[in-house]
């Protein structure tokens, strides 16, 4: 994601980043909007009595809900890229109501490509390769 938002902020190109993991200690990179900002995933997950991933998917469907103001802020024809990091939970993401309404409004206001982007060093055996493939595919075909 580092090189991507390095590329966004090159010369004659416009960039927005959107972090949407509310569980992320640090970013190496700076963003305009950040979702830690609006809730903290550590009250949630100790209001709800969640583990990390109900903590994840909660705050995630809370932010849904005001989605709209996050894609009103900026709209496609002010901006060359706008890139969203989501959580490295990605069955969060993908298969929840709150991934869906993000994707659509993303969709819906810019022109849109949803990149599975995988850590290749960390790919180097065939199971977590294979384990990478199935997810990817599970995003083409969902998407």
């Amino acid at each position: 994601m580092n090189r991507l938002v390095c590329y966004t902020r090159g010369p004659n190109k416009l960039g927005y980043v959107v972090n949407l993991d509310p569980a992320v200690m640090t970013i190496p990179y700076g963003v305009n909007i950040d979702i830690r900002d609006a809730v903290k995933h550590k009250e949630v997950m100790k209001q709800y009595n969640l583990g990390l991933n109900g903590g994840i998917l909660t705050l995630l469907n809370l932010f849904a809900t005001k989605f709209d103001e996050v894609v009103s802020e900026k709209r496609a024809d002010q901006l060359d890229y706008v890139l969203v990091d989501t959580p490295g939970q990605i069955e969060i993401f993908t298969w929840s109501a709150s991934g869906w309404i993000i994707t659509e409004a993303f969709a819906s206001t810019f022109p849109t490509v949803i990149a599975y982007v995988v850590d290749t060093p960390r790919s180097s055996s065939p199971v977590t390769f294979m384990s990478n493939m199935i997810y990817a595919c599970s995003i083409l075909y969902k998407t």
